[in-house]
């Protein structure tokens, strides 16, 4: 029988037109991506795009983070699946590399909904990956859809009651104490439809100090309004009490207790244990969509969004008792708003056919941020600061594909965005340290598509970006509190070119892009001798050059293979401070060379077994390249089958073995850390297991 490809192209057999002057033939199922906003099939797509579906999100996955769905994704790279408080750190072709902790550079949206803030963060958090059935993946800058840090974007749709009917329940167990529960019911009953899903997860970590708790839900309800019209809601709701954060270690540590924390090794004000390092969140969100199909030639959507977050974090250091420091707590509480609105028509011009979408974002984010002084002992000394923090973004953009002939379309668009940063300042202890800053930005693209046969397409693009400074980053690092004068946004110039295509006879898709993008004012972060939080500062120019491979094999029956290669180059071009010059030197916190390949095996009904593994290359702690982090291969392996118990009803239990052989390696580093401590160690092997019941 045949396979659905895992690859990131992921086609199922069809026929397409053919192209002119030649015979109809058997082809494959015109693939639709919408992450770039205009709907296109995949070999209209002048872009980079990969489209990762539900079975390789879902078939023996924990469900847990991102790496699991997105591994066979070339270009994107992704570290700290263990520490819930730093978040995974994501990276697609470079961009998103500069912290250690959350997502910088990349745009992130569920469902419609922009996860990524006017300022330029974003969290994973929320993001309800039981619930997921599709993630696409625009690798490389994207200005022109989404604006502000769009140097990639991670795109998640999640089940609706039309594609998920039914009810499932999933209870998962494993190493470090883990364990998962998850729940979901959907269904479709005249023009109401709604999906739901719950998940409740704890784990004891495999460090010490890094135990976890955490609640979810998402839930979709539909209302078919008429033939062309509906309206969804949709809440997301995030309960996360506890995180605990072990903190990194310095080459002594590691050596010493890779499981443990700087306890260990007597530093008394770095203490995550006694300090009790952490977070907590309480997270919800309310959206809202209308779409009109026959909204005059074209069609009309139309998108609103709420979210509040309260948040708290104790860092993993002790504050002075004698001086106000920094300020080792943070807390906030979060409103978050926004809408959008999209119209797309399809039309002639000078008698070729012309798609093209036009639309707004606009988006607001008020923060009431606070920071106290907090001894070792956990008692809170002294306000450091207490601010009001808000961030408003404004834009305007659109975008056309016309199609020169059967073969060939030209892809051109345009955005235009007003960011503004406001600080009210209400702790004046230190004198009024409020401000604000507005930036102006227009962003371009241009591609050009040439599909040379049915099923293969070659393609050029490109096109800027630009991320703005987020409110953390905008930290002055003199101490006088405010914006930092001299830090200006990060701009971007990407230029790639593409092939992909599936020979359909014998089973194998490819897609390989080639890329070069070169960023100005690079935004990078240091740390200053004596204060535990990172700062940041441009780094004159840098250049992210690569090549990106995904292959797809479907070589027997039952038997395939998926291989995802990724050669790249990041460097510092132009970086020059009061330590050194870096030119020429890598960017720290990259590996420039990723290899993953997943040999499937699937039998008989759910009968299924994935071999993985995985090639991280080596790459640097610092911007001066002092400290090295070797290369390392690792291997996972999962497996599962499945029982039809009635007509109805469906047993599933699959089991999944992570780092398969025992290889030390790091979770994620810590860029120009201070005192050496750059090392977040990852679990030895690990396994987990799990039964799903579905009715």
């Amino acid at each position: 029988m045949p396979r659905r490809s895992l690859a990131p192209t992921l086609m199922t057999p069809l026929l397409l037109l053919p192209a002119a002057g030649q015979a109809a033939e058997l082809a494959l199922e015109p693939l639709t991506v919408s992450a770039s906003r205009l709907e296109r099939e995949l070999y209209a797509t002048p872009a980079a795009v990969s489209v990762v579906d539900d079975e390789p999100i879902a078939q023996g996955q924990s469900r847990e983070r991102l790496n699991e769905s997105l591994a066979t994704v070339p270009g994107l790279y992704l570290q700290n699946r263990h520490n819930f408080v730093q978040g995974e750190r994501v990276s697609i072709r470079g961009f998103g590399a500069r912290t250690p902790w959350g997502v910088r550079g990349i745009t992130v949206r569920v469902d419609g909904i922009p996860y990524t803030l006017p300022d330029g963060q974003a969290q994973l958090d929320a993001i309800d990956l039981d619930g997921a059935r599709r993630i696409e993946i625009i690798r490389g800058p994207a200005a022109v859809q989404y604006g502000n840090a769009a140097g990639g974007v991670i795109d998640v749709t999640t089940a609706d009651g039309e594609s998920d009917p039914g009810t499932r329940l999933r209870v998962e167990g494993g190493s470090d104490g883990y364990r998962k529960l998850a729940l979901s019911n959907g269904g479709v009953e005249g023009p109401w439809s709604h999906h739901i899903s719950v998940s409740a997860l704890g784990m004891d970590g495999y460090r010490d100090h890094s135990e976890v708790e955490k609640y979810q839900l998402n839930a979709k309800l539909r209302r078919e309004l008429d033939a062309d019209r509906s309206i969804t809601a949709i809440v997301n709701l995030l309960d996360n009490p506890r995180s605990e954060d072990p903190g990194a270690l310095d080459e002594e540590g590691v050596g010493e207790d890779r499981e443990g924390t700087l306890d260990s090794l007597g530093y008394y004000s770095y203490s995550p244990t006694r300090i009790g390092a952490g977070q907590s969140v309480d997270q919800q969100l309310l959206g809202l969509e209308y779409e009109d199909l026959a909204a005059g030639p074209g069609e009309l959507t139309l998108r609103g969004f709420y979210l509040q977050r309260d948040f708290e974090q104790q860092l993993a250091y002790a504050g002075p008792r004698s001086t106000v420091g920094v300020g080792n707590f943070v807390a906030y509480e979060r409103d978050y708003y926004g809408g959008s609105a999209e119209y797309r028509q399809s039309l002639t011009l000078g008698g070729l056919p012309l798609s093209y979408v036009a639309g707004v974002d606009v988006a607001r984010q008020e923060d009431e941020r606070y920071r106290d002084d907090v001894a070792i002992d956990g008692e809170h000394l002294r306000r450091s600061a207490d601010e009001t923090q808000t961030a408003t973004s404004i834009g305007a953009f659109a975008q056309g594909d016309l199609a020169l002939t059967d073969r060939w379309t030209l892809s051109l668009g345009t955005r235009f965005d007003h960011t503004r940063f406001d600080i009210d300042d209400h702790y004046l202890a230190d004198g009024d340290n409020g401000g604000d800053r507005s930036f102006d930005q227009w962003s371009g693209s241009a591609g050009l598509s040439y599909r040379y046969l049915p099923n293969h397409q070659a393609y050029l693009s490109t096109g800027t970006a630009y991320e703005t400074p987020t409110f953390a980053e905008f930290a002055n690092p003199t101490g006088v509190g405010g914006f930092n004068p001299d830090l200006e946004p990060q701009k971007a110039w990407n230029r790639e070119i593409g092939l992909r295509g599936n020979f359909v006879d014998a089973g194998l898709d490819y897609d390989v892009a080639l890329f070069s993008t070169r960023v100005r004012d690079s935004l990078v972060s240091y740390q200053l001798e004596g204060r535990d939080r990172d700062f940041y500062r441009n780094a004159g120019r840098s250049r992210q050059d690569g090549l990106e491979v995904a292959l797809g094999w479907q070589f027997a029956e039952d038997w395939r293979l998926d291989s995802a290669l990724t050669l790249a180059r990041y460097e510092f071009q132009d970086y020059e401070d009061e330590d050194g010059n870096y030119d020429n030197h890598r960017i720290p916190g990259l590996p420039e060379r990723t290899w993953v390949n997943q040999l499937t095996w699937q039998g008989l009904g759910e009968r299924f077994a994935t071999l993985e593994t995985r090639y991280v290359g080596s790459m640097f702690t610092d911007d001066a390249n002092r400290v090295k982090v070797d290369d390392v291969w690792l291997a996972n392996l999962r497996a599962g089958d499945g029982w039809r118990l009635d007509d109805d009803t469906m047993l599933k239990a699959y089991v999944g073995v992570q780092n398969l052989f025992d290889r030390e390696h790091y979770d994620n580093i810590a860029i120009n850390a201070n005192n050496g401590r750059y090392f977040y160690t990852a679990p030895d092997r690990s396994v987990y297991a799990g039964v799903e019941l579905a009715f």
